[in-house]
């Protein structure tokens, strides 16, 4: 079974999902936040998913930041709506400079680093990346 990770953002959502075997983390697409949940419920009907990871936003203090009054919400309507699947979050502080980082060492051109689309993608890969590794620990 595969596992979702959501980069959740105020406008666009990014997604990344995991092989069948959670062996590797692969960017799935990016989404406008408003249709977010629709296309939650779609996936996890069509795929096998076994549980969702939601990055948390945190500062350097470690306190949450302003975006969780939005994932909060978000996460708790889809427990209410899959209860029996695990949604958990996952500190996500830095994924944003992770993947311009990436994009900048895998030579993608300067227009394709402006897309913001694209580093939303690779936001959620690296939280599920590092999701996968903290649960191998």
């Amino acid at each position: 079974m595969r596992i979702l990770a959501i980069d959740y953002g105020k406008k666009r959502t990014g997604l990344a999902v995991t092989d069948p075997l959670q062996l590797i983390a692969n960017g799935l697409t990016t989404v406008e936040t408003k249709d977010l949940e629709t296309f939650v419920l779609d996936y996890v009907r069509r795929e096998p998913v076994e549980r969702i990871v939601v990055g948390q936003p945190r500062q350097m203090n470690g306190q949450d930041s302003e975006n969780m009054c939005r994932i909060t919400p978000f996460v708790n309507r889809l427990r209410k709506l899959l209860p029996d699947m695990p949604v958990e979050l996952f500190d996500e502080r830095f994924t944003s400079v992770l993947a311009h980082q990436a994009m900048l060492e895998s030579g993608i051109s300067r227009k394709a680093r402006q897309n913001k689309a694209l580093v939303d993608e690779i936001s959620a890969t690296i939280i599920l990346q590092g999701w996968m590794e903290a649960r191998h620990r």
